[in-house]
This record gives C-alpha cells, sequence and structure tokens, in this order.
C-alpha cells in the first residue's frame, strides 16, 4: 500500500512567523513534493495570515517528525489528510 499526505498550515502571522516557519520546511525539503502558499494581497493590503499547502513524499515516519516540528512553531495550526491507495 503506498500512503499520501497532505498538510495544510495556517499561519496567523506571517511577518512574525516566516523566518521559523521557512527554516522548518527547508529542513525537511526532502518530504515535500509541492508546497503552495496564499495569502491576501493588493494594492493596499498585504495580509498578515496565510495559508500553506504541502504534499508529502518520503517516509511516514519521517512526516510524524515534520509535524511535530511545525507543531511548535507559535501562531502556526496544522492539520493533515492521509490517502492510503
Amino acid at each position: 500500500m503506498t500512503e499520501t499526505r497532505i498538510l495544510g498550515l495556517l499561519i496567523s502571522d506571517r511577518i512574525k512567523e516566516a523566518g521559523r516557519t521557512q527554516l522548518t520546511l527547508s529542513k525537511y525539503s526532502k518530504l515535500i513534493r509541492t508546497r503552495l502558499g496564499f495569502h491576501e494581497l493588493n494594492e493596499n493590503i498585504c495580509s498578515r495570515s496565510g495559508i500553506i499547502i504541502l504534499h508529502l513524499t518520503g517516509n511516514p515516519e519521517e512526516w510524524k517528525e515534520f509535524e511535530t516540528a511545525l507543531g511548535e512553531i507559535g501562531g502556526l495550526e496544522v492539520q493533515n489528510m492521509s490517502f492510503t491507495y
């Protein structure tokens, strides 16, 4: 069986948490197959909150370690979906 994991990250303060979040994403970059980031942006406003969607690959045990590391970042909420086929 193959398992696919999708992580959703809600960052409540991008300016405050961007550095630590990026360091963690870089540390576990070998697990990230696809990364999408979204935040509100227009001529007058750049939102402080944002969402990142990650499609993971590799070892499921490392996924747990990665999720734990992300969960230790203040202002970051982590949700996951797993698909087995």
